[in-house]
């Protein structure tokens, strides 16, 4: 998943606010890690996406989700609103211009602007790894999706160093095989599903929650000095 930030100061990251100390000794807990950060995540009405978003709302971001049809936008901000956080959506396909200009419109309507971006767009691992044994059920199913995706390792560095003077951090999210609705023509093979247990060292299909936590520590303080890396999140380790 790309991450970039489109607002002054154009920084990623602010130092952590830390513990305030009251009278007696008493210690305030302390602030959600992103409180008050405006996060955009595309296709995020599902899966992975509306993982990343609820974890960015629970780490205190106020987040715009969006999605290429209304009723899914509208399903996904009633859950997440339902679980009071700060969520509202709005229509986006991302190959159209005029939508992309509305999703920040949205942002900058309801929050003053955007401090991150998370693009649905990540690459998969599998391709190159340790499961090219595979590879008939893999090009047979998404094979043209993959390569396409694959294309994005190279991206992630070239907009790091392009973006870093104006300190804009670029990282992509590497999940392996996720149990989604997408991923299903894969876990449900059985096949495939026998020949990934051969070479996946931790025995289960990952789960979208996998991802978000480390979107959310990406988008934090703590990564302030991380940008152009693609990581992995794939339960065994890729040749990337």
């Amino acid at each position: 998943m790309l991450r970039a930030v489109a607002r002054a100061p154009w920084s990623l990251c602010r130092p952590s606010a830390g513990l305030f100390v009251r009278r007696h000794s008493s210690v305030r807990a302390p602030k959600r890690i992103l409180a008050d950060r405006v996060a955009v995540v595309t296709g995020s009405t599902a899966g992975i996406g509306l993982a990343i978003a609820r974890r960015l709302a629970q780490d205190g971001a106020h987040v715009v989700i969006s999605s290429r049809k209304q009723q899914n936008v509208d399903r996904a901000v009633a859950v997440l609103q339902g679980e009071g956080l700060s969520v509202t959506g709005t229509v986006c396909h991302v190959g159209k211009a005029e939508d992309r200009e509305r999703l920040v419109a949205t942002a900058l309507e309801h929050w003053g602007g955007v401090d991150f971006l998370v693009c649905n767009a990540a690459v998969n691992p599998l391709v190159g790894s340790t499961l090219g044994a595979s590879e008939q059920v893999w090009d047979k199913e998404l094979g043209a999706y993959n390569i396409s995706k694959t294309a994005l390792l190279g991206l992630t560095r070239t907009l790091a160093l392009e973006l870093a003077p104006r300190d804009i951090r670029v990282n992509c999210l590497v999940p392996g095989l996720i149990e989604t609705d997408f991923s299903k023509v894969l876990h449900k093979n059985k096949a495939f599903w026998n020949l990934f247990k051969e070479n996946q060292k931790l025995q289960r299909i990952g789960q979208p929650e996998d991802c978000a936590g480390l979107v959310a520590f990406l988008c934090s303080p703590d990564a302030s000095y991380i940008t152009g890396e693609s990581i992995a999140v794939a339960g065994f380790s890729p040749r990337l």
